[in-house]
């Protein structure tokens, strides 16, 4: 039998560009919406998708 090898798992750089600023804003509004819509139910979580969403937001800031 021969070694096969899986994607699933990899991870992708982002290199700067056009279309990585795009999908980092995407996820950036991603984050942002998943925090107001869930930070009255579950704090914590809310607070999660706050911190991701500021760390993308400094990865842009440094992009652009």
């Amino acid at each position: 039998m021969e070694k096969q090898y899986c994607k699933v798992g990899t991870v992708t750089s982002v290199t700067s560009g056009s279309k990585s600023i795009s999908m980092l804003e995407y996820q950036y509004q991603n984050f942002l919406e998943k925090a107001s819509n869930i930070k009255y139910t579950d704090a914590k979580l809310g607070e999660f998708f706050e911190q991701k969403a500021q760390k993308i937001g400094k990865i842009l800031e440094n992009l652009v």
